[in-house]
């Protein structure tokens, strides 16, 4: 039987998602392709995976799609690994560098600048990790994942976007989603969820494999994470896409790639 292509992205923050597809049953039926975020979105719309884990911003760009399964990479409030770091405060940032491996933070950020904080600055659209030596002086940076938890280290302003649109909206926030762009087989989804579900009741054997130095991973995995799909992120998620589809926002010309 041909495999199922299931798109991942290996951050420290998808490890527990990763965990039970990386074991029997379903690691039998799949073949785990690894990508940073942004791109797996490109590969799930040209039908290079049969499903992603893929920035929610990204499903505005797909002509139908299916979410698959019950679990998502998502933030009941302060998020840690999806901020804006600067050296100055807000108001005088004059530059900000968007990370090349987001869509769903882009689109955030960009939400944000515009109709709450109130700051206009100039957009640069980073192609490569050199954008972070940028980060200093009035230019800021966009930065998530694992590179994120490192720049918490260096940068004397943190925007954390998960607490930021908890304030506005009052609602939980989806970075990512499983999805894909035909229906899956019901089996098959059942025991995906079950796979995804395996990781969160093993969080002290993740963290033992997974020694970070930068951040602390059980208070990153228990207290900022949030991996189940439930109702309220749902509303989260549609309310985000609801934003991401008003003219204003779609004349910033979110990335593509």
């Amino acid at each position: 039987m041909k495999k199922i292509r299931v798109g991942i992205v290996n951050y420290l923050n998808t490890k527990p998602l990763i965990y039970g597809l990386q074991r029997p049953p379903i690691s039998e039926q799949i073949e785990l392709v690894a990508e940073y975020p942004a791109k797996l979105a490109r590969m799930l719309k040209d039908n290079e995976i049969d499903v992603g884990l893929i920035p929610v911003a990204a499903i505005a760009d797909l002509s139908s799609y299916y979410i698959a399964g019950d679990h998502c990479i998502g933030a009941e409030g302060e998020i840690a690994s999806v901020c804006l770091f600067s050296e100055v405060p807000m108001n005088d940032i004059k530059k900000v560098y968007l990370d090349y491996q987001s869509r769903s933070s882009v689109a955030l950020l960009k939400w944000l600048m515009k109709e709450y904080w109130g700051i206009d600055p100039e957009i640069i659209q980073a192609e490569d990790e050199g954008y972070r030596t940028q980060i200093k002086g009035t230019t800021a940076g966009l930065v998530i994942g694992d590179r994120a938890l490192e720049q918490r280290r260096i940068s004397t302003f943190i925007y954390d976007l998960g607490s930021e649109w908890r304030a506005i909206t009052g609602l939980p926030f989806v970075f990512a989603a499983w999805v894909s762009t035909k229906p899956l087989p019901e089996n098959f989804i059942k025991i995906f969820n079950e796979a995804n579900e395996l990781g969160l009741h093993h969080i002290d054997e993740i963290v033992a494999e997974s020694p970070s130095a930068i951040y602390d991973l059980k208070k990153y995995y228990t207290l900022h994470l949030s991996y189940r799909l439930d109702e309220r992120k749902k509303q989260g998620m549609e309310r985000f896409l609801q934003v991401i589809s008003q003219k204003d926002i779609e004349s910033q010309q979110l990335p593509v790639t």
